[in-house]
């Protein structure tokens, strides 16, 4: 089947942070938007037919996921990834930020560290100083080859924390992790009892010659130390549903994750989040497939265009996610005059990378997740202001 990736919808008007918080955040609603990790593809017809049939029905009460729920989501980990879950593994968490949140609460004490691996995806850090615990950071190195982990720093850090929050595929590198380096990570956190909380948000977007391995399904030693957290929301462009999976396949572990989320009364979910998570898991297969292939495309397009016409910016590309983690340190700048000079003078809406700590200073985040016309006249933007430099 044919999949229109290079339409172009307007989101304006529809309370579509992207489009609609331009002003309040960047001063100016004249710029082109490659900021909030949400794409601008349609969500794929087989999930809107589940919606609006399930809307059909004129009672919209309280509901309940039953197996064929649990059974998209462990089919749909098989079929992509090679990991065989148990029913029982699985619960729902409104989003990934969320089991993170629940993770650290259950898993550690106030004051206890939490390791993180900068420059990566903000919220990790608010939610760590959220729940009374002190951020532990473990940076990864840029490298010629690309980025990686810093595991003798590694070593230094891990016995001053009770957990590890890993970000893989990583926000906001695009980083995948090798089966070695996810080894090596178990190991040492199983060697000094530190608990590891996944997020996989982005784990469906790989790109061609990488492979997503959970590091749960690495040993049964890592399965118990391990919560992970899925989502179809990156995949299939349906965070609005506020919808994601927790993957715990340790009773103990479970059951305190699981009374954390009834406390506050968030474990039921919506209707339509679940429809939509069982359509993407049931039908998703070749969507998937080729808009991985339109992601790529979009990269390497914007990769020929910063090397041939714009070479003070660079980037590693991505192995993961529709992220591109743009290097402008050959720019000559200050930060702040970087986050000026792509709003002000590109009339581009990035992410500053100071955001993600400190070690993206002089970065800044592009989500290429969009028609690739829109890339097209980001880029001459960008180009022309580059000029009148």
């Amino acid at each position: 089947m044919r999949y229109d990736f290079d339409e172009r919808i307007d989101r304006t008007g529809s309370n579509c942070e992207k489009y609609d918080n331009l002003k309040e955040v960047f001063g100016r609603d004249d710029i082109i938007p490659l900021w909030v990790a949400d794409t601008d593809f349609r969500t794929p017809d087989f999930i809107m037919n589940a919606i609006r049939e399930r809307a059909s029905h004129p009672v919209l009460g309280y509901s309940f996921r039953c197996n064929y729920y649990n059974d998209s989501i462990r089919s749909w980990l098989w079929r992509r990834n090679g990991w065989a879950v148990d029913n029982e593994w699985l619960d729902f968490c409104p989003g990934v930020i969320c089991g993170v949140y629940y993770g650290i609460s259950s898993l550690t004490s106030e004051g206890d560290g939490i390791l993180i691996q900068p420059p990566v995806y903000p919220p990790f850090a608010r939610v760590i100083g959220a729940c009374g615990r002190r951020v532990v950071t473990n940076p990864l190195r840029l490298e010629s080859g690309g980025w990686s982990v810093d595991f003798d720093d590694l070593a230094r850090k891990l016995p001053q924390v009770k957990a590890l929050v890993l970000c893989n595929p990583h926000n906001p590198t695009g980083k995948v992790f090798t089966r070695a380096e996810l080894e090596t990570i178990g190991r040492m956190c199983l060697e000094h009892g530190v608990a590891i909380i996944s997020d996989e948000i982005h784990s469906d977007l790989i790109m061609s010659g990488h492979r997503h391995i959970h590091i749960a399904s690495l040993s049964d030693d890592l399965a118990a130390n391990t919560y992970t957290f899925i989502s179809p929301s990156k995949t299939f462009n349906m965070a609005g549903l506020s919808t994601a999976v927790a993957v715990i396949p340790s009773a103990r572990h479970r059951q305190s994750y699981i009374a954390g989320a009834e406390r506050i009364h968030v474990s039921q979910g919506n209707i339509f989040g679940a429809v939509a998570l069982r359509a993407a898991y049931n039908n998703g297969d070749e969507w998937l497939d080729k808009l991985r292939l339109y992601i790529e495309g979009n990269i390497d397009y914007v990769i020929a265009r910063l090397s041939g016409t714009m070479p003070q910016i660079k980037c590693i590309k991505p192995q993961g996610t529709y992220l591109m983690w743009l290097d402008c340190r050959g720019m000559g700048l200050s930060h702040d005059e970087l986050v000026d000079f792509f709003v002000n003078k590109a009339r581009l809406g990035l992410n500053s990378g100071l955001d993600y700590g400190r070690e993206g200073r002089l970065f800044m985040r592009m989500n290429v997740g969009c028609p690739r016309q829109t890339l097209v006249e980001a880029l001459d933007r960008l180009q022309e202001a580059m000029a009148r430099r």
